[in-house]
């Protein structure tokens, strides 16, 4: 990505210019992992490694340079043209300070069902721990094809066993699969 904040822009009736930022992205040829999942099936576990690795590995430089995503899922995880993971739509991207300073945030934001149950609760909720809840969820997607649950509220038995820790999750989802 580069950017430019010194470019000028002429209006195009010609009364003058103005000041504008220009940004240039890099090209994602092979798409989101959202499509992809959905046009191969679930990830061998090597494949859904290499995918998540790179995942993290992107996620921690925003978080070591001061920033959370809080939009983490499929649809904003792009591949290259060769197939490397790029994490792409900063749109809900903030700094984990928080505005006051206590690295606690508190919009309630971000795609339902990555978001983590603080968020939903709409409880502070550290940036670093809502991303990780996230990606937890895309692997879990990955290796399944399937989401953790339904709808992240408290009656849907597979959210409400996931925040809670229930080990029973894990046999319920595992019958009758390898």
């Amino acid at each position: 990505m580069h950017s430019s904040e010194n470019a000028m822009y002429m209006r195009k009736n010609g009364n003058g210019e103005f000041a504008v930022m220009y940004l240039v992205l890099e090209l994602c040829e092979n798409g989101e992992l959202f499509d992809v999942l959905f046009q191969t099936g679930q990830f061998e576990e090597k494949l859904a490694r290499a995918f998540f690795h790179q995942t993290i590995s992107g996620l921690e430089a925003c978080h070591n340079s001061g920033m959370c995503h809080r939009d983490m899922k499929p649809e904003n995880l792009l591949f290259d043209a060769n197939f490397n993971v790029k994490i792409a739509d900063f749109g809900f991207a903030v700094v984990l300070s928080g505005r006051d300073g206590t690295g606690m945030l508190h919009t309630h934001l971000g795609t339902e069902n990555y978001m983590a149950p603080e968020i939903h609760a709409r409880k502070a909720y550290n940036g670093i721990s809502v991303d990780l809840f996230a990606l937890g969820i895309i692997l879990f997607i990955m290796m399944s094809k399937n989401p953790p649950f339904a709808r992240p509220e408290a009656n849907d038995q597979f959210y409400k066993m996931l925040y809670t820790g229930n080990e029973r999750f894990w046999a319920l989802h595992s019958r009758n699969k390898p």
